[in-house]
């Protein structure tokens, strides 16, 4: 199984997106799990998360570089998800599933 982790300002938003896109790959016979995290969390996750991938929500992209250079340190990669990636309708969740699947 593959895992990804979103990192988000207070963790609401994005603890449902993970929700609904991990079910989205369920659904499409893929597994891929994803969960998520706020951005106080976000370097130890990334340093030590067993996780495969990292999507940097748009509300914490100020992080951004930080992240992406902690993960270049461990070898993992981190993204930033665009906002129309981040709406749990249908569509964002099928852009965030995509924007996974690329990354994984």
């Amino acid at each position: 199984m593959k895992k990804a982790l979103i990192i988000c300002a207070a963790g609401m938003s994005s603890s449902m997106m993970a929700k609904k896109t991990t079910d989205y790959f369920k659904a499409h016979s893929k597994d891929i799990q994803l969960d998520a995290v706020t951005a106080t969390e976000g370097e130890d996750e990334i340093r030590n998360g067993d996780f495969d991938l990292f999507l940097i929500s748009p509300q914490t992209n100020m992080y951004l570089d930080n992240f992406q250079k902690v993960g270049k340190e461990v070898g993992k990669p981190v993204v930033s998800v665009p906002f129309d990636a981040y709406i749990p309708i249908p569509m964002g969740i099928e852009k965030m599933a995509k924007l996974v699947e690329k990354n994984l």
